[in-house]
């Protein structure tokens, strides 16, 4: 059995992790029963089959009954949820499939999952075996060792001793004492009372153990000191509960976990069951499973059999279209080819621009005759906009685009990490696509599309058309049951044409205002390293996080603050800010930081983004980005130029308009705190709003019991911090870091809050319970937004995921109105010669508008941006007119 190695897999981590996956949550057999785990369950067993090519491998689940940890501890595992009843119903038919592909599972009576891995992971250890556990179980680092790793499929992350120290700030021999410590509330494991990750990690850091914890309780001051020495008892019983056995009665031998055959009958009869056609697939080899799906991809280079092709495609009424080009930056792309599908299985590629010498079509005749056509039916596309972006090169524009498929798995799964369609096409239709790279090449070596021999981009280029084609037919099955639906057709679809019209006008930048900027500040960041070099009695290099440690923490001897994961005292932004009150160099850091980043990018970057074709700066929008619904951009990044520093402020003077024209911003006032008093209808809010109060100054009134006329700036300024505060989640530890006061203090500045904003606090309180409940929440036009992770194991983890949940309803509500203001703005201007919509940036709408016209058209977009949507509190928007987009902000 030398260098043989042993894969476990957590079962249990598996159908959880599975089950609370929202795209995984719809799927159903015909009949209506929940298919989702068995898919999701062995999707992530194959892969492991996959990637890893195991000979030996079982799954372990844990079994039904109470353990030894029950008779140790009663309320073990008490506050758990039973396992609901949709997760239930798939429990059997999952090992089933487990079963019949060939691997081995294991399931001991009164014995959990994870004391089986740790006996079994031991044995193996004890005969020189190896053992690879994939789990997302933070309980499980104890087990890891030389011998044994850990490996999350979900994450693509592998632990092993040096990770888990990465991770969890501890050695895996210090897991269990750092588990006892801070408690498991999924298990009703209760750790140290205000004891969390990072007191854990620096007490263990400092004593190593909890028996020298316990041994020196009489040390730990204050109120966490009391909580220690109050809870040892408990804390020693917790210590026992989180130790996972290694010497369980279990009794396999090597040979039992060795890999048998697939099954045949018993997956296809599942599959037939189920309507899972992914099990008659799972029957054959995994690299052959894709010869069962017959194609038929046509390469079309006459024009009668194109004419031909397209009467197929108006009779059907609905096509698939996708573009291959020369350039992943739309504005400088040229067509290389066209695809197009309006059946399953059966497409055709186009080649137009190929450097082969064989018969081709001329780019400008097929768009003659296809276009015409296109506008006649619904053109479903993936990221088309995209392909809208590439058509404008050559004067065509498309109207008729029905359906993204891109957008159409973002709205019914923002949570989700890709919406890509080889993506998609692994979990909706179970195919592994040709991609890029296995028609293109990789590095250095890649090759151009063009290059690429026509009769091999047949294949790989139909594809992509067929797969959105049926990706369309089964995200769209699934959207158009859903509520969100008019979200999809009322919102994103629309804001295509919108955001693909403001990519083709790009933003003008002042090229010799950027490179004066990126001359003052290299002169400032000079002067910075001589203040630096003073500070620290001597040069060194800044940006070296080792030589700011020696100099800060050994020859300054300032207090170290935190830890990186490998044990070094940390230099990271935060920890520079809670110096910097009270040390000069920290302070100096920062600033060199922070003007270094504006520096290289953007006052060096943005005018390397200027097209030589147009002379503007096409920045790419993304829909499908943000769980939330916000926009995102890049290349360049707009929403993250800042505006909090003059010289950040200043980059947006090198945005500008053309000769004869003004820039114009109009911006919504506070719309979230809006948004809030409009959600949670506490009657102060609304009335403040109404009466148009400032609302800091409100909030700072009722929380500081002063006037409102007697309110000051610093007041006024905390005021503000707890309203942005607790929208975001925020602690009374944060707040109390925000704002430089002790957590007492900001705890009361919480309470009176509460107190006087009573609705606010049931509001919030009422969002966290619904999010737990059902693990999402709708904004106020129907978005619905997934927080997979509000119900994990891992304490930080699901803490997060709180915080985001409380912020969810009003971000993504104030995505909505933004985005149903540019679509409103849009269609208001999109026929005029004198305004053109060029930015979107957070809550703000920049244009370029002619000078003459400026003021007339700034009241009208105000005008359309308030009365957009009705809320229990008016919208305000603020508008400004300048030369560039700072003296317009």
């Amino acid at each position: 059995m030398a260098n043989k190695t042993l894969y476990l897999v957590d079962g249990s981590s598996y159908l959880y992790r599975a089950f609370f996956v929202p795209n995984l949550r719809r799927l159903t057999s015909s009949d209506g029963h929940p298919t989702g785990v068995i898919y999701g369950v062995s999707n992530m067993i194959q892969r492991m089959l996959d990637e890893y090519k195991p000979e030996y491998m079982a799954v372990v689940f844990d079994a039904k009954g109470k353990t030894f940890r029950h008779d140790m501890y009663a309320d073990y595992k008490a506050t758990r949820p039973p396992m609901p009843d949709e997760l239930r119903m798939q429990l059997q038919p999952t090992k089933d499939v487990i079963k019949a592909m060939g691997i081995p599972l294991i399931e001991v009576p009164h014995v959990e999952a994870d004391d089986v891995i740790g006996t079994l992971a031991k044995q193996a250890e004890s005969q020189g075996i190896e053992t690879l556990v994939s789990t997302s179980d933070k309980d499980l680092a104890q087990l890891v060792s030389k011998h044994v790793t850990l490996v999350n499929t979900m994450s693509d992350t592998v632990m092993d001793e040096v990770g888990v120290f990465e991770k969890f700030g501890v050695r895996p021999s210090q897991i269990i004492d750092y588990l006892a410590l801070i408690g498991d509330s999924s298990d009703n494991i209760p750790g140290v009372n205000k004891v969390g990750p990072k007191t854990a990690v620096k007490w263990l850091d400092e004593y190593k153990t909890v028996d020298n914890i316990i041994n020196n309780a009489s040390d730990f001051k204050g109120k966490v000191g009391e909580y220690l020495r109050e809870g040892i008892d408990q804390l020693k019983l917790s210590r026992e509960l989180v130790v996972i056995k290694q010497d369980c009665d279990v009794n396999y031998e090597m040979g039992d976990f060795e890999i048998g055959q697939k099954d045949i009958k018993s997956l296809n009869e599942i599959g037939q069951k189920f309507n899972m056609k992914r099990f008659a697939e799972l029957s054959e080899d995994s690299d052959q499973s894709e010869s069962k799906v017959k194609v038929d991809y046509a390469c079309v280079t006459d024009i009668k059999d194109l004419k031909n092709y397209l009467k197929k495609v108006e009779k059907t009424g609905i096509v698939a279209v996708d573009l291959e080009t020369t350039s992943l930056q739309p504005i400088a792309a040229d067509i290389v080819g066209m695809s197009l599908c309006c059946e399953d299985n059966q497409a055709i590629y186009i080649p137009m621009a190929h450097n082969e010498d064989t018969q081709q079509l001329a780019v400008n005749d097929v768009l003659q005759i296809v276009l015409p056509v296109l506008k006649t039916v619904d053109v479903i596309g993936q990221h088309f906009k995209y392909d809208l972006n590439v058509l404008s090169n050559y004067g065509q524009k498309i109207d008729s685009l029905a359906f993204d498929t891109m957008l159409e798995s973002y709205v019914l799964d923002p949570a989700a990490n890709r919406h890509d369609m080889d993506t998609l096409a692994n979990i909706h239709l179970n195919r592994q696509t040709i991609k890029y790279e296995d028609v293109c090449g990789k590095g250095v070596k890649q090759i151009a599309f063009a290059d690429v021999p026509i009769k091999q981009a047949v294949d790989y280029a139909a594809e992509d058309a067929d797969i959105t084609w049926q990706l369309h037919h089964k995200l769209w099955g699934d959207l158009k049951e859903q509520p969100q639906c008019a979200v999809f057709t009322e919102m994103e679809m629309p804001l295509v044409e919108v955001l693909a019209s403001m990519e083709q006008t790009g933003v003008l930048i002042d090229k010799a205002e950027l490179d004066k900027q990126s001359q003052e500040l290299g002169e400032q960041l000079i002067g910075l390293e001589q203040k630096a070099f003073k500070s620290a009695g001597k040069e060194f290099n800044l940006g070296s996080p080792k030589q700011l440690q020696q100099i800060l923490f050994e020859e300054q001897g300032i207090p170290v603050k935190k830890k990186t994961p490998g044990g070094q005292p940390s230099t990271a932004e935060d920890v520079l800010h809670d110096l910097a009150a009270d040390y000069e160099l920290p302070e100096i850091i920062l600033e060199h930081r922070s003007l270094s980043k504006l520096k290289s990018t953007y006052t060096d970057k943005l005018p390397l983004e200027i097209s030589p074709k147009t002379g503007r700066v096409h920045t790419s929008y993304h829909q499908a980005v943000t769980s939330t619904g916000r926009l995102s951009s890049a290349n360049p990044n707009l929403q993250n130029i800042p505006i909090r520093t003059e010289e950040g402020r200043k980059i947006r003077k090198a945005f500008i308009a053309e000769d004869g024209w003004h820039v114009v911003a109009a911006d919504y006032s506070q719309i979230e705190l809006r948004i809030m008093a409009h959600l949670s209808q506490d009657e102060q809010l609304l009335k403040a709003f109404k009466d148009g109060i400032d609302i800091h100054s409100q909030t700072a009134s009722q929380v500081f019991d002063v006037a409102l006329e007697a309110v000051d700036s610093s007041q006024r300024r905390a005021a503000k911090a707890i309203n942005f505060g607790l929208m975001y989640g925020m602690s009374a530890f944060g707040l109390s870091k925000q704002l430089h006061v002790s957590r007492k203090e900001a705890s009361g500045y919480m309470k009176q809050y509460f107190n006087q904003f009573p609705k606010v606090e049931a509001f919030i309180e009422g969002i966290k319970e619904q999010a737990l409940e059902q693990g999402y929440l709708d904004t106020l036009f129907g978005r619905r937004l997934y927080f997979p992770d509000i119900n994990n194991r891992n304490a930080r983890v699901r803490a997060g995921a709180e915080r985001a949940a409380i912020n969810a309803p009003m971000q993504g509500t104030a995505a909505d109105i933004i985005k149903k203001a540019m679509l409103a703005v849009y269609q208001g201007i999109k026929n005029a010669d004198d305004i053109k919509l060029i930015m979107q940036v957070h809550d703000e709408l920049v244009f370029e508008v002619k000078q003459e016209s400026a003021k007339q058209w700034s009241k009208k977009i105000k005008d359309i941006m308030e009365s957009v949507v009705t809320l229990d509190v008016p919208l305000e928007v603020e508008y400004g007119i300048g030369e560039n987009w700072d003296e317009a902000h």
